[in-house]
């Protein structure tokens, strides 16, 4: 009843307010000024070891690129849903299981996928790395979950990263806010001047937090020719934060149509993806796979020449199994 009790209104306030939309080498990228804003203290919460390089690497200059919330697995048709299946918040169910399976079946169409709401290895989850699990599933030879709000045993809320790329460098940071558990991980692809940096973040509910994590953002892609932000930004095209991002950074503007929430019947768009100019967007679209109470978010982009990543995009799933991942 505790759950329920603190779940209650979060799901009152969204439904009277409209649900808004919601290396071994390891040093730190240097962050430049953010500009309007107070300077920030952009600390890593920690580095992770760098993957080995992967044999008979290819260069495509292609990807592709999905942003998917999958709510630790569960499936969510209606809005009751939120008070008659919260116990699965809390507690393992086979179900879960299923839904995991039948994401990872499209999840190995793309190159890079970022997730959000994703579990680290808890009861609710029957102890399974939901990150990991998703990736031997949907064979992708790189990955990588970061837990930003852990709960022992009862939850492990976190983020992760699917990749066919070779990641250069993986760094996790946390985000700032007055309720801690929001962080960003970054991943590098590439080095110098052909470096790809990829966010992955899932933000907080509140305006006032979200303005300032996306003012912490700005400092680490600032600087960056060839960056990508993704996730669960639980911000609309046309709200405050967001003009603030494009006003303060490179990045592109999100699409106002690209609407994910609620799955059942898309209305808000709060997942994005967007992209500095260097990187042409070819096609970007919500997918119509109603695993979670989000729709993931695909984006497909042409790389500038000379921006050569290793182990490349793989735009055809046998092309990549042929190589051996």
């Amino acid at each position: 009843m505790t759950y329920i009790s603190t779940l209650l209104p979060r799901v009152r306030h969204r439904l009277t307010r409209g649900w808004p939309r919601a290396s071994r080498r390891r040093v730190a990228p240097e962050p430049p000024h953010a500009a309007a804003q107070p300077a920030l203290s952009v600390t890593p919460q920690r580095e992770v070891p760098a993957f080995p390089p992967r044999p008979d690497a290819d260069s495509r200059r292609r990807l592709r690129l999905l942003s998917y919330n999958i709510q630790t697995g569960i499936a969510t048709a209606k809005y009751h849903h939120y008070v008659t299946h919260s116990w699965k918040h809390v507690l393992p169910h086979p179900q879960r299981v299923e839904n995991l399976n039948a994401i990872a079946g499209f999840l190995g169409e793309f190159d890079i996928v970022g997730l959000q709401e994703v579990d680290g290895g808890s009861l609710r989850s029957g102890f399974v790395n939901q990150t990991q699990y998703l990736a031997g599933k949907a064979n992708f030879p790189f990955w990588h979950d970061q837990t930003n709000r852990d709960l022992g045993k009862l939850a492990q809320h976190s983020i992760g990263l699917l990749s066919q790329l070779r990641p250069e460098r993986l760094v996790e940071y946390k985000l700032p806010g007055m309720i801690p558990g929001r962080g960003v991980l970054s991943a590098h692809f590439g080095a110098g001047e052909s470096e790809l940096v990829v966010l992955i973040l899932h933000l907080s509910l509140g305006q006032r937090a979200r303005l300032r994590q996306l003012a912490f953002v700005s400092e680490l892609i600032n600087g960056c020719p060839h960056a990508v932000v993704m996730g669960d930004l639980n911000c609309r095209a046309d709200s405050r934060e967001m003009a603030w991002l494009l006003r303060n950074t490179a990045l592109s503007a999100p699409r106002p149509d690209l609407h994910t929430f609620p799955s059942w019947r898309p209305l808000h768009n709060i997942d994005h993806i967007l992209v500095t100019p260097s990187l042409v967007v070819e096609r970007v679209e919500p997918l119509d796979y109603v695993y979670s109470d989000h729709l993931p978010l695909a984006m497909d982009v042409v790389l500038p020449r000379g921006l050569d990543l290793d182990g490349g995009g793989f735009p055809d799933r046998d092309q990549a199994l042929a190589v051996g991942l």
